[in-house]
């Protein structure tokens, strides 16, 4: 066969060849466990496990993707793992049982929920120290940041309140009602907009941050009636602003809101008592975790598919990924 005949019939070959799909690592944390899960999100590989303190729930990277922290409630402490590696580095200070936290935007300050001794914490990363503690109400969980870094939120479940605080003066300024048991915090149009989720009344409050006032709710109870038990708790927003997710708790689906009509688009079957959710780096995955079913639901967002049910054991309770 001359040259190039061979060379055509190469390309044509590389042109019939299914792209393979994007590998990434999912990183789980399993409160039964003390683990996290290590799960490669292309092929749903279980491909190891990290060692954390008690009780690891809430997880989030770094701003440059380097580090993970993993909040271990049991063990009073934040967990810093080197995400290269995967081997744990340090342990910070973070105050009594911490659950969900946020990292702020310049990667100096976690912002940390301490459920059971009804504070917000403000923790110096370089030097492991605590710069202040907020009160706010009885079990605090959620923990928002926005992206100017002015503006700290803080749900507390026992309370049904958003707390509104400026970190930078560790001032405490408003306390806002939403549903009962506020999850999750979610910020959106560039900070000009912030959702608070309620997972026992299954809604969403729609906040605008800069008057602490609630401009709209979404039910999902009343937009999903096909679902029973439905919740709301966590929440994620793609990189453009234009497909909203968010874990039904007990309704074992995620939901997928258009953040324009806020209306609910479809919704995906998971497993039961979905609390977290993330997305592949490239966002074209979602990954959907549920602690009653110990598994990670993993969901194409190119055909909206369900692509596989990964089986994990224990207690998965949330997910962060990285490539």
């Amino acid at each position: 066969m001359k040259r190039w005949a061979i060379l055509a019939a190469l390309a044509l070959a590389a042109c019939n060849q299914t792209p393979t799909a994007p590998h990434d690592t999912v990183f789980v944390s399993d409160e039964k466990l003390d683990l996290l899960h290590l799960v490669d999100g292309a092929t749903g590989e279980v491909t190891g496990t990290i060692r954390t303190g008690k009780r690891p729930r809430g997880q989030e990277l770094s701003p440059d993707g380097k580090l993970l922290y993993v909040a271990a409630g049991n063990s009073n402490r934040i967990d810093v793992i080197d995400v290269a590696t995967h081997r744990l580095l340090r342990s910070l200070h973070s105050g009594s049982d911490p659950e969900r936290f946020a990292v702020s935007p310049d990667g100096k300050r976690i912002y940390v929920a301490n459920e059971d001794h009804s504070t917000a914490s403000i923790i110096d990363i370089a030097s492991d120290k605590t710069v202040c503690e907020v009160p706010v109400g009885a079990q605090p969980e959620g923990v928002g940041i926005s992206p100017d870094n002015h503006t700290l939120i803080v749900t507390s479940e026992t309370a049904s309140t958003a707390h509104f605080i400026d970190p930078a003066n560790c001032k405490l300024l408003d306390s806002v009602m939403v549903g009962n048991r506020p999850r999750a915090v979610l910020f959106l149009k560039g900070g000009r907009e912030a959702w608070v989720s309620s997972e026992q009344r299954g809604t969403i409050s729609i906040f605008d941050p800069a008057t602490r006032k609630i401009i709209d709710t979404i039910d999902l109870v009343q937009l999903l009636p096909q679902i029973e038990q439905v919740q709301a708790v966590e929440m994620l927003i793609t990189r453009d602003d234009k497909r909203a997710f968010v874990a039904l708790g007990r309704g074992n689906h995620v939901a997928e809101i258009d953040p324009a009509t806020r209306k609910v688009v479809r919704t995906f079957p998971v497993g039961n008592r979905n609390w977290g959710i993330a997305f592949s780096p490239d966002q074209s995955r979602l990954y959907a975790v549920a602690g009653l079913s110990a598994d990670m639901t993993i969901i194409d967002l190119k055909t909206n598919k369900v692509i596989r049910t990964v089986k994990l054991g224990g207690q998965p309770w949330g997910a962060v990924a990285v490539p």
